[in-house]
């Protein structure tokens, strides 16, 4: 290996494993000293599973009364899914009847279940402001800048609010506030499987990108590599200093803090504490030998850091995980069905796979995605829209669980053709019912964020401009779906 591509090939390892994007936050490497908030010892963790290109999430979850359904039909058009192929569900609380997508079946059966681990909340997307479509219309309510693009309105699903001019994702914030619970200092709480992500970036905590395959370390710098000895001596001499700019200082802390990630994740991922559950987890996320895809990848490898959670001495974490393909245009009937069956194969399984360990009332596994897709069809499929239904799963609340599931949340806007729609903001594009805010600040308190100024208000100022209105709704800027 030519020197220079040593150099390089050690330099990028580091960095993508350290995730510097913005030099001036990441570079900031020592953790702060933070205030232990609620929750005590006990752990806890969230699992965000981006749905990057815009689920159309009015074919996942479809009215089934037929009158309702029958103004979807006559809607979506071509794209309709017939009303005999719905999986039926069956509510705890009274209201509509709705039926699942037929590629997710064990969602279906996950949503019916007595002790429901899987809520449902309905018509989400980023926004500033309470917005009706007179408003819109009429642009005398300020809404997030460039509705209705893939990059910005991944940001703004990410971000804290809907109009920020930063990238600090309100799960690397949330991280920020709770490292100090970790007796581990040195290991990353905020662990990505699909790489960098605007979810997990804050002002102190560096994410640590784990691949789904497996840790990847620097071979260069270990000594079963081939790499000369003298190189590899030349390279750490280097290292070692003196550093007298603040960029080569800051360069070695990241890559010294990438080779303590990788060498504490390797030694916890073959320790017992994994190794007892790898035939359950492989049994649950490739049944009868099946081969695993790439989200079901993802949320096993997560299942095995969880597992490690007392080797690593870990009490708060935070995981990231995304799947593309999403962006179904004229491919709608054909690639989308796959898709819901992997996040319906895969969250059942990573769900049974936490209750082999005993945490699934510990975690908290929630979809996000940039923007549903249009409700109206535009023959060719659909288009790039804005609000859309969310997925939240854990232990069910009637075993000590976190979720009070069997239920939708929010409130599900008119299905009707865009001329007679009032949640319609054109082409199709249906104005969220539910702030990003308030689904986050749900999830956020319930890892232990506290109300008020002293917690909430820190993280998402925008909160309280939004309420849960639907009839049985909180009341407050939560929407009630955790306990």
């Amino acid at each position: 290996m030519k020197r220079r591509n040593f150099l390089r090939h050690t330099a990028c390892l580091a960095a993508s494993s350290a995730a510097f994007t913005a030099l001036s936050a990441k570079f900031n490497l020592a953790h702060a000293a933070n205030r232990v908030l609620l929750g005590g010892e006990e752990y806890r963790a969230l699992v965000c599973v981006f749905l990057y290109g815009g689920n159309d999430s009015f074919n996942m979850v479809v009215p089934y009364d037929q009158s309702p359904y029958n103004t979807y039909a006559a809607t979506r058009g071509s794209v309709a899914v017939p009303r005999n192929q719905l999986l039926t569900l069956t509510p705890t609380a009274n209201g509509a009847a709705y039926g699942l997508h037929p590629a997710m079946p064990e969602l279906r059966a996950l949503f019916n279940q007595a002790n429901s681990p899987l809520a449902m909340v309905a018509n989400v997307g980023p926004l500033l402001h309470p917005i009706t479509k007179a408003q819109y219309d009429a642009g005398s309510v300020a809404t997030p800048p460039q509705l209705f693009s893939h990059e910005d309105q991944s940001t703004y699903w990410s971000t804290p609010t809907a109009n920020t001019i930063d990238r600090n994702g309100w799960g690397g914030l949330l991280a920020d506030e709770f490292t100090g619970q970790n007796q581990n200092q040195t290991l990353a709480m905020t662990i990505s499987t699909d790489g960098e992500n605007v979810f997990q970036a804050g002002n102190n905590v560096v994410p640590y990108f784990l691949p789904p395959w497996g840790v990847e370390t620097i071979g260069a710098i270990t000594p079963s590599w081939s790499e000369p000895t003298n190189r590899r001596n030349a390279f750490n001499q280097l290292l070692a200093g003196p550093l007298d700019h603040p960029l080569e200082r800051a360069y070695r802390d990241g890559f010294n803090r990438t080779v303590s990630n990788y060498t504490q994740m390797q030694a916890a991922l073959s320790s017992a504490a994994v190794t007892q559950y790898e035939t359950t987890f492989n049994n649950l996320f490739a049944p009868g030998g099946a081969e695993v895809d790439y989200l079901g990848n993802q949320l096993r490898m997560i299942a095995r850091v969880i597992a490690a959670r007392s080797v690593l001495q870990m009490t708060r974490q935070v995981f990231f995980v995304g799947i593309g393909g999403f962006d179904n245009h004229a491919d709608l009937l054909t690639a989308h069905p796959t898709l819901l069956s992997s996040i319906s194969r895969n969250l059942n399984a990573f769900y049974y796979a936490l209750g082999a360990m005993n945490v699934q009332n510990n975690v908290v596994t929630f979809t996000a995605s940039e923007f549903g897709r249009t409700l109206s069809n535009n023959g060719e499929g659909t288009d790039h829209g804005w609000g859309g239904h969310h997925l939240v799963l854990g232990g069910g609340a009637l075993t000590g669980g976190p979720v009070r599931g069997g239920r939708f949340y929010g409130l599900f806007p008119s299905l009707a053709a865009s001329a007679s729609n009032p949640d319609d903001a054109g082409w199709g594009q249906i104005i969220p019912t539910t702030s990003v805010d308030q689904y986050a600040w749900t999830l956020a308190r319930w890892y232990g964020l506290p109300d008020g100024a002293a917690g909430r208000d820190l993280i998402f100022p925008n909160a309280t401009r939004f309420t849960d209105r639907t009839p049985s709704g909180t009341g407050q800027p939560h929407l009630g779906f955790l306990g």
